[in-house]
């Protein structure tokens, strides 16, 4: 039986992920299906990930229609060093400040999570493809107005070579072991 050496890892690494926070909004939230859930859990990672020191960046679609992100999650990322860009294409790689922004990070895997997942959260998940870059979308921290077109896109995004996680997953994949000093405080996030 031979051995084949690949350079492609399926691992992801802290080293190598940022994170991107897609149009948490006052006025579309709230009409995602399950949004308080999903609050809930994109609360939970974005606390994970600055344990983890995974740089995060916001985005936030034509705020003067949507309104500003939701306060509970601004609030969780007050004092963090994440950067914000407002857009109005939907996906944020089609903004330069936020395309500029993210291509500098030079860390190939994106975290995506937010609203809509069949909008913003798809249409960046595939200009990251089409750039060289690997999307992970969080599937239990997107959501859609109705369940369905968000069983569509994350289908889609995993057939054009997405992956799909859940937080959990994501953020003890990221720490690797229970000695990472991160590991209690993320232990502490998901009881």
């Amino acid at each position: 039986m031979s051995t084949m050496i690949s350079d492609k890892t399926y691992r992801i690494a802290r080293e190598n992920t940022q994170a991107m926070i897609i149009d948490v909004q006052e006025r579309l939230t709230p009409h995602i299906y399950d949004h308080e859930n999903i609050v809930k859990k994109i609360i939970t990672l974005v606390k994970g990930l600055q344990a983890l020191d995974v740089p995060i960046m916001l985005n936030e679609q034509y705020k003067q229609g949507l309104g500003d992100t939701l306060p509970e999650l601004r609030e969780v990322l007050e004092g963090d060093n994440a950067k914000s860009f407002e857009k109005v294409t939907f996906s944020a790689c089609d903004t330069d400040t936020s395309w500029h922004y993210l291509a500098q990070q030079n860390r190939g895997i994106v975290l995506l999570f937010g609203v809509e997942t069949h909008v913003c959260v798809l249409q960046t998940a595939l200009d990251l493809l089409d750039n060289g870059m690997q999307p992970v979308i969080i599937g239990d921290a997107v959501g859609s107005r109705f369940p369905y077109d968000k069983k569509l896109a994350l289908r889609r995004i995993r057939r054009a070579g997405g992956v799909i996680t859940t937080v959990e997953t994501i953020l003890f994949e990221l720490c690797r072991s229970s000695a990472d000093p991160a590991f209690k405080t993320i232990s502490n996030l998901i009881k």
